[in-house]
């Protein structure tokens, strides 16, 4: 009886032990916003992850760009519009890489999708670019969810040593587990193959098989059915963008000011894009309205 009696202390501390390593492991994976109304009330998310726990964090006051206002990029909006389009209405669409020169709209055009299609159900979760590695495990989480969800990876980027990339890799072209229907992967870099690209890919120092590290690189931005380029641009294309930027706002100024002051703007800036175009204009309104204001 004794020994029954020892047996059955065992078993109970046993039936302990487990109990709380299920909840630690519960803990220790990722979770749904602990409002089960929060997809229905909020558009934008930020995936967070403390250690390894990870969390669908709700922005409740998201950056929301107007399309219209992203000027001389009308080819690769309309692109990524009818793709997203798609998405939404439960059609096929593809994974989007946007890739190019710095403040050329890259990541605007993503979050002005958010105005367009979040009424329709669309809803975006930002992914940081060390948090790759949570990819797979919230994919799984989102699964059955019933809204279209944009994994949204900001400046994207990998270096030489980096193992991430595999992880991405895998989710956009799909492992052994079907990748979940209601989830595309929008990414930003200002790197076409997302990868660095030293001259040694080219030369062959160091790699048996040179061809082959070169494919592995080039393989992950090929996974994204659909890449969008952003050129530099030119002088015209960026006095351009100053006068549509400068009608919206009806700003009252000679043309030949406004043409010489934004090329002054731009080379104390170091370079023209479309983020400079509209932070000359942001300036040049400022001033203008603060002169009405004392006159």
């Amino acid at each position: 009886m004794k020994e029954d009696g020892r047996w059955t202390d065992v078993l109970i501390r046993l039936e302990g032990l487990l109990d709380r390593a299920g909840r630690l492991l519960d803990g220790l994976g990722p979770s749904l916003p602990t409002d089960p109304t929060a997809f229905e009330r909020y558009w934008a998310f930020r995936w967070e992850k403390h250690g390894t726990i990870g969390t669908l964090a709700p922005i409740a006051h998201p950056h929301l760009v107007d399309l219209d206002d992203l000027v001389g990029i009308d080819d690769v909006k309309e692109i990524l519009v009818r793709n997203t389009a798609q998405f939404v209405a439960g059609n096929p669409a593809n994974d989007v890489l946007l890739w190019g020169e710095r403040g050329n709209g890259k990541s605007s055009c993503v979050k002005a999708l958010l105005k367009r299609f979040a009424p329709d159900g669309l809803r975006l979760v930002e992914v940081r670019r060390w948090d790759m590695l949570s990819l797979t495990a919230l994919a799984a989480m989102l699964r059955g969810v019933p809204f279209r969800f944009v994994v949204f990876c900001d400046d994207l980027s990998f270096g030489e040593r980096e193992d991430d990339y595999r992880v991405l890799k895998t989710l956009l072209d799909g492992g052994l587990e079907e990748r979940p229907a209601n989830i595309l992967i929008y990414a930003t870099s200002n790197r076409r193959h997302l990868m660095p690209e030293p001259m040694s890919d080219n030369t062959g120092v160091g790699e048996i098989h040179p061809e082959e590290a070169v494919s592995e690189k080039l393989g992950l931005a090929d996974r994204f059915g659909v890449r969008l380029g952003f050129p530099r641009f030119d002088q015209e294309r960026y006095i351009a963008v100053v006068d549509q930027l400068a009608a919206r706002l009806g700003l009252r100024v000679n043309r030949e000011r406004l043409h010489e002051e934004a090329l002054r703007w731009a080379m104390d800036n170091g370079h023209r894009s479309g983020r400079v175009a509209r932070q000359f204009i942001d300036d040049m309104a400022g001033r203008l309205r603060t002169v009405r204001t004392r006159g």
